[in-house]
């Protein structure tokens, strides 16, 4: 890795950034007229069976380390990985996503094999900011994703493996108490959104 990267992206910060990074409307067009799955990290998901749905998509969203428990419950494709903070590359080659989505605000974590990745997007800190200000509390990276998808023309909007905490994230051990987001906002959010927004499907448990 140069030891240009880590100094240019301290002193020019975004400006820095955003050469590498694929313009918004990129995404928006790519998404347009598509079938979309955002996959939480929920560990309920592991007791669902939604794999041959989230399959079927045409581009599906992954978060983080993007825990595939199995096909049945998680589904084997991966469109696009989202990031709120660095993963093993690793995880990244065995995803082997279109695009990488940098959601977070803070960009000192944004490493020089993120920026340089096949597809790489810089989310604006002005949309971190204004999903901040709807929930009154630090988003999480789901959200940010539901938020810029919904912004899209995309035919339908698929959530899997969102309960909003209650059984915790696959990705980590922290309790709701130990993460700054507020879960309960991001609850009502979903719900609001799917009143006025048809194409929105939460998916739960199956049977």
């Amino acid at each position: 890795m140069s030891i240009l990267f880590p100094f240019n992206r301290m002193v020019f910060g975004d400006g820095f950034l955003q050469k590498f990074s694929a313009p918004q409307k990129a995404l928006m067009a790519e998404l347009s007229g598509k079938t979309i799955a955002i996959i939480g990290n929920a560990r309920s998901l592991a007791q669902q069976s939604h794999g041959a749905k989230i399959d079927s998509c045409d581009i599906i969203i992954r978060m983080h380390a993007a825990p595939l428990i199995s096909p049945e419950s998680h589904g084997s494709r991966t469109t696009w990985l989202a990031l709120g903070m660095p993963v093993d590359q690793s995880i990244i080659d065995a995803r082997a996503p279109d695009r990488l989505l940098w959601m977070a605000k803070k960009r000192k974590r944004v490493r020089q094999r993120i920026a340089m990745a096949k597809g790489f997007y810089l989310h604006p800190k002005s949309d971190w900011d204004g999903m901040a200000q709807t929930l009154n509390a630090p988003p999480t990276t789901g959200a940010m994703l539901i938020d810029l998808v919904t912004k899209s023309k995309a035919a339908e909007i698929h959530l899997f493996g969102f309960d909003f905490f209650a059984s915790l994230s696959l990705s980590g051990r922290r309790s709701a108490a130990q993460v700054p987001h507020d879960f309960a906002a991001e609850k009502q959010f979903v719900a609001e959104l799917m009143t006025r927004d048809q194409r929105v499907v939460l998916h739960g448990q199956t049977h």
